[in-house]
């Protein structure tokens, strides 16, 4: 007969003898074998990029999408299961468009944040329900400025400069932290990002995997742009 002792190994509402929610680390392991995914700072806005794992010529890579707008300054990018993420992304969406209906004024980026968190948190409370199995990371502008945040399984969140999560993201955080300045342009932000991924892969970097989303401050609102294939070519040329 199983040990009652052991019900906190796959009930995330039970803390361990240590102190630990063992269904919540197991949603971050799904987060380690996600696509490596990026958020960079740059001195007029913030980029959200994504290299999708893709093993086979079957899947049209155009299909996979990563990366999501959420308000007409706000985007995310998430790292784990994409069912998930889908879920996550449009409860986002609902989120900023209430907001924007009552109060006719886009969110600001920390209050969205703080909802997706508390929203997430709910799910490590209560029997019947597990972690999310991911990261999400949020990007945005707004009138207290750029901001990037990672929000965590356990609900927790936090800001960044440059953060890397999924494949690979110990070896380019560590690139991150000897390179990276927070006065980096649009163009030398992008070529950042190109390289830092060069420097710990040994594979060739094809452009059809790379979506690249871009935040940046502009005299009449705050600019949301994909890049397309062919910028991305030219990138990596």
């Amino acid at each position: 007969m199983e040990s009652v002792d052991s019900y906190y190994d796959y009930d995330s509402t039970i803390f361990s003898p240590d102190g630990r929610l063992f269904q919540v680390e197991y949603a971050r392991e799904t987060i380690k074998k996600g696509s490596t995914t990026i958020g960079l700072k740059f001195n007029k806005g913030v980029i959200l990029a994504t290299y999708k794992n893709i093993n086979t010529k079957l899947i049209e890579k155009s299909s996979i999408e990563k990366i999501s707008q959420i308000d007409e300054s706000i985007i995310s990018a998430y790292v784990g299961l994409s069912a998930d993420a889908r879920h996550l992304v449009s409860y986002s969406q609902e989120v900023a468009a209430v907001h924007k209906i009552v109060y006719n004024e886009e969110i600001i980026v920390k209050n969205l944040v703080e909802e997706i968190c508390n929203y997430k948190q709910l799910f490590t409370l209560y029997n019947g329900l597990r972690p999310f199995g991911l990261i999400l990371m949020i990007a945005g502008i707004d009138s207290k400025g750029i901001h990037l945040y990672a929000t965590d399984p356990s609900g927790a969140f936090l800001e960044y400069k440059a953060i890397c999560e999924g494949e690979k993201n110990k070896n380019i955080t560590k690139y991150f932290e000897k390179n990276y300045k927070e006065s980096l342009t649009k163009e030398d932000a992008l070529k950042f990002l190109i390289k830092s991924i060069e420097a710990i892969t040994r594979k060739k970097i094809n452009a059809e995997n790379f979506e690249i989303c871009i935040i940046k401050i502009n005299k009449n609102n705050n600019k949301y742009f994909k890049l397309t294939e062919k910028e991305i070519k030219n990138l990596l040329n």
